[in-house]
């Protein structure tokens, strides 16, 4: 999705070279930490040598209360290296509110998210900015390649996509959290106060000019997989509940066809008693409340999950607590 509009021109002309934030969140990755500081850094190095970005540039670390030594590790880089800063929150919150944190303390003209596996293609870095130069308010990386996912994970994840299309959410396809935001598009998301944190479907919603880069995710440099089958379906149930009403609406559709169901049945069964052709059984009685139970069952299980949200909304509490920063 590219919304460039004639008023691109004029943008690229009042650019100037950027100051850029990279935000990093960090959940026990102690085992990766010193690769991806490493690659980063001479990243950044390197665009600042070639004036692609300020040099008040950095490399920002968010650890989300990790029990490894990220932390530790985060401030010796932090002593060692110009461009590294590190933020730690007081307990894991979770990577959508560790990625937050972050972004609410940048001051630059532009910041990229980026995880610290280093699957993500760090080259696209430069190319986000080149894209930034040329009037675009948000960059997203998108995967253009799943070949090398599994065959669960790949089609799950188009089944996913596909069903949030299909209840009018609005997201980028094969796009996690890999994404350049500008200044006044970051102040933007940042206006965004729900407890329930759904970053990659709240971007398309700020509507500002986009661009795409294209890579291929790689392999995990080291450490495992922070994100294994059950934190993907807890996403992917944030994701939906967070940006759409659609199940409630189905729910009441299911609960007409029910209804019409039940009315036809009524019919028929009282047809067959006034014309005495009833079956004694109780095979059609139990698969009617057993079918029903489980529809009333599910039905209750959707509507206290958006009661749920609505009950964490209503309390407004803090996202996350700062326990310590690294100084400049």
């Amino acid at each position: 999705m590219n919304n460039q509009t004639s008023g691109d021109s004029a943008l690229q002309i009042m650019r100037t070279v950027p100051s850029l934030t990279i935000v990093v969140p960090c959940y026990n990755e102690a085992e990766v930490f010193i690769y991806c500081v490493d690659a980063l850094n001479k990243i950044v190095t390197d665009l600042v040598l070639r004036k692609k970005i300020e040099k008040n540039s950095r490399i920002l670390f968010v650890d989300d209360g990790s029990k490894d030594n990220t932390w530790l590790q985060i401030t010796e880089a932090a002593k060692k290296l110009d461009y590294v800063q590190g933020l730690k929150l007081s307990r894991n919150r979770g990577h959508q509110t560790a990625l937050i944190a972050g972004l609410s303390v940048v001051d630059t003209d532009v910041c990229i998210s980026i995880d610290a596996d280093l699957q993500d293609d760090i080259k696209c870095i430069e190319q986000m900015i080149d894209k930034y130069m040329l009037g675009n308010d948000i960059v997203y990386g998108v995967r253009n390649d799943r070949s090398k996912d599994s065959f669960f994970k790949r089609n799950t994840a188009n089944i996913f996509y596909g069903s949030m299309s299909a209840m009018g959410v609005n997201q980028i396809e094969n796009h996690a959290d890999y994404r350049l935001l500008s200044k006044r598009a970051l102040a933007a998301l940042l206006e965004f106060k729900e407890q329930n944190l759904y970053i990659r479907g709240l971007i398309p919603l700020l509507g500002f000019n986009s661009d795409k880069v294209f890579y291929t995710r790689e392999e995990r440099v080291a450490g495992e997989s922070k994100y294994p089958l059950k934190k993907m379906l807890g996403l992917a149930i944030e994701g939906v509940t967070s940006l759409t009403v659609t199940p409630l609406r189905l729910i009441c559709a299911l609960g007409f066809l029910t209804c019409f169901f039940s009315f036809l049945a009524i019919i028929y069964i009282l047809v067959a008693k006034f014309t005495g052709q009833v079956i004694e059984g109780w095979t059609s009685v139990i698969i009617s409340i057993f079918f029903l139970s489980g529809v009333q069952l599910l039905s209750l299980g959707v509507i206290g999950e958006y009661v749920g949200k609505i009950y964490l909304e209503t309390k407004q509490r803090p996202k996350f607590f700062i326990d310590e920063q690294t100084t400049d």
